[in-house]
């Protein structure tokens, strides 16, 4: 019999950042980006079974065979939190595991931009960190939580699907909420969250039309919502929440989105070349008037250009973030080059390292951009 638990602290010893169960196949380990197959026998269909039934229970396991897909939280002896996803491949059962570590890091440990940081004095509004799976979404709410968390004395109510950090009480009151387990899904939570007393709500997904409609219409009773969407940049993120409604609703969602919409932070994640790990690069729109404006009239398309021209407010594309990455001597110049939007112009403008003795700042960079 495969012992789960065994696996998990095998990915731990190894820094792996998911771990990867399919029927006929030994498991296999996420490490930097690259696989790793593990010294195992493969997994049968019963093996897999029985794992999905030791973490979650009989009667969950129950709503995994209704639905086929059933997302939650695990741990080792050790402390380790794991989110998981367990699903149906060839007819078989398949499992996802991402490791998610003990403690919340910082916006200095993520080399997030300073304004992030000014992004949790706002009062009120909508914050959004977008970005594919596994770009670090979770990571960087969660450090902008701690700052919050360490600065005010507020009430923040996460409702998240499973809860990934745990944030333990400094100077505010928390109440992290798991879908499946505390409330059935997120649009009972927040139906329920406005008479809870929050002045801070995360919202892990706004995954369909219910759940943006009401993460939206907190936002605009008040409070200062935070959540996430798997989408790449500012614009798509925009038009994603905006096609979520039929079109008789759109324009008044665009209203809707124009007056609340405070920020927009894109992730990408890129493996480190100082030292194990991986560091995001971001692009940034802050809602200035001029973005709400396009948000508004329907003129999404101008959004590149209201980021690329208002720097000085904070705001940068994702280029610019990757310039920032490599001149600091994080990332990698092949990859730096290959994931820009232009790598004709990027291949141009970073200078290899080998090249100069002291590498040029940020801001050297991106005044050529």
């Amino acid at each position: 019999m495969v012992d789960i638990k065994a696996i998990l602290a095998t990915a731990i010893e190894n820094e792996a950042s998911d771990v990867h169960i399919n029927v006929g196949m030994p498991p296999v380990l996420r490490k930097n980006t690259e696989l790793i197959d593990l010294d195992l026998p493969p997994v049968t269909d019963e093996e897999a079974k029985e794992m999905v039934v030791s973490m979650v229970g009989p009667e969950r396991f129950k709503e995994y065979v209704e639905k086929k897909d059933l997302d939650f939280s695990a741990s080792i002896e050790d402390g380790t939190r794991f989110r998981v996803n367990a699903h149906v491949q060839r007819d078989t059962i398949a499992i996802s595991f991402r490791v998610i570590p003990n403690q919340v890091f910082t916006l200095d440990d993520l080399h997030l931009p300073e304004i992030v940081r000014e992004l949790t004095d706002l009062p009120r509004g909508l914050v959004l960190v977008t970005g594919h799976t596994g770009s670090g979404k979770s990571t960087s709410l969660a450090a902008m939580l701690g700052v919050i968390n360490k600065q005010y004395r507020k009430r923040i109510i996460t409702l998240e699907d499973p809860i990934e950090y745990m944030i333990e009480n400094e100077n505010s009151m928390i109440e992290q909420r798991e879908i499946g387990a505390d409330c059935p899904n997120f649009a009972s939570g927040l139906r329920h969250v406005l008479r809870q007393d929050p002045d801070i709500i995360m919202v892990g997904e706004m995954r369909d039309l219910e759940t943006t409609s009401f993460t939206i219409t907190a936002a605009e009773t008040g409070h200062l919502v935070f959540s996430t969407l798997h989408t790449i940049n500012a614009a798509q993120t925009i038009d994603r929440i905006i096609d979520i409604y039929p079109a008789a609703q759109q324009n008044q969602i665009r209203s809707m989105l124009a007056n609340t919409l405070q920020a927009v932070i894109s992730q990408t994640l890129f493996r480190r070349i100082d030292k194990p790990g991986m560091v995001p690069c971001c692009e940034i729109l802050l809602c200035t008037s001029a973005a709400r404006n396009c948000i508004r009239e329907n003129r999404i398309y101008e959004i590149p250009n209201i980021i690329e021209t208002s720097r000085r407010l904070g705001m940068q594309n994702l280029d610019t973030s990757i310039a920032d990455m490599y001149s600091r001597g994080y990332i990698d110049r092949e990859e730096a080059v290959n994931r820009s939007s232009n790598p004709g112009k990027m291949d141009k403008l970073l200078v290899p390292m080998h090249d100069v003795e002291i590498v040029q700042r940020p801001e050297a960079l991106t005044a050529n951009a």
